[in-house]
């Protein structure tokens, strides 16, 4: 596939427009959304199990987000992050409800990014 290829699930992050610290960057093969600098979701349409919403969070958190959408499971690759496949017949009403804890700042979505590894900058000598 052409890297031109728009991801079909982009639309996602459309709930996010109007939020003055959203950040929409590309993450390999998927679409990013990052609010108050902390990524909150990807989503990709690509094949299983890259073909769904991510929900960026930590484990601890797993079991209470679950529980309130069931449809969540632990991603089989990236388990640190919860999924929802695309052909999930909860998966827009999942969005739905994602999208809208994110907007409300819930505690249990988000990651800080790790930062990026820049070139080592020379130690200034001692004065």
């Amino acid at each position: 596939m052409p890297s031109t290829v728009r991801n079909s699930l982009v639309w996602v992050l459309d709930a996010f427009e109007r939020d003055p610290t959203f950040v929409h960057k590309r993450m390999f093969t998927a679409d990013a959304a990052y609010i108050d600098g902390r990524l909150c979701l990807t989503v990709g349409d690509r094949d299983e199990p890259w073909n769904g919403l991510l929900v960026c969070t930590s484990q601890e958190h797993h079991a209470s987000l679950i529980d309130d959408m069931p449809g969540l499971r632990p991603h089989p690759v990236l388990g640190k992050w919860l999924y929802v496949s695309q052909a999930d017949p909860a998966f827009e009403s999942i969005v739905q409800r994602v999208t809208a804890l994110v907007l409300a700042r819930d505690p249990r979505i988000g990651v800080e990014p790790k930062p990026k590894n820049r070139s080592r900058k020379r130690a200034l000598p001692d004065e």
